[in-house]
């Protein structure tokens, strides 16, 4: 079966490295909040690849928490699938995809655990309802039903009923500082416009990439 009936045809301002900031931090808070502004419904999610001991690559998608000039944030359990992965292998890479943008962007890198602070920090920001099922979960591992985790989440509810939550020890904060960035542009007749960012040394290096 052919997919040909689901082609795009891509357009977009072009990306020019003379247009382009020459910080990939800067040039990515650019277009999010492009993105941002259009509407684009969970532009803060992104694809996060790990691999494990044996090379297996795993992918799945989380949200971004926060980008700064060291790199950029999520949280998870460090129990969790990737949080094992990440712990026998720190290289990772992350992709954000922008469908109604045309746009595109790869992140590669060594993800390492934020401070204690700042997990409880987020943490805090988030629902109380989003902090029961976190502290409930053993992320990752067999679940018998559905009916097993709301019961689960429920008696957690109960335990914790009119106290203030506590981060579990194994949910936190995770930061990818980025060695490489790639910003990819949609164009007409697939003559996309690639940007890629390479840290060498104690600047970043960028080049056009043929699409």
């Amino acid at each position: 079966m052919s997919y040909e009936h689901l082609r795009l045809d891509y357009t977009g301002e072009s990306l020019t490295k003379e247009k382009a900031d020459p910080c990939p931090i800067k040039q990515f808070k650019i277009w999010f909040a492009e993105v941002e502004a259009c509407g684009v419904p969970l532009a803060n999610g992104m694809t996060l690849a790990t691999v494990n001991q044996h090379g297996a690559p795993s992918a799945r998608v989380v949200l971004m928490k926060d980008i700064d000039d060291i790199g950029i944030t999520f949280v998870s359990n460090y129990g969790s699938r990737k949080g094992i992965e990440l712990d026998s292998n720190p290289q990772a890479a992350l992709v954000f995809w922008w469908p109604t943008m045309h746009r595109q962007v790869r992140f590669e890198g060594v993800v390492s655990r934020s401070d204690a602070r700042l997990s409880d920090r987020y943490f805090e920001e988030r629902s109380r309802e989003s902090n029961l099922s976190a502290m409930a979960s053993d992320q990752s591992r067999p679940l018998a039903s559905r009916d097993a985790l709301e019961r689960q989440v429920k008696e957690m509810g109960a335990t914790w009923k009119g106290k203030e939550l506590a981060r579990p020890k194994d949910w936190g904060a995770y930061c990818l500082k980025p060695n490489l960035v790639e910003f990819w542009q949609g164009q007409p007749d697939r003559s996309h416009d690639r940007l890629e960012y390479r840290w060498k040394a104690d600047s970043w290096a960028v080049q056009r990439l043929w699409p």
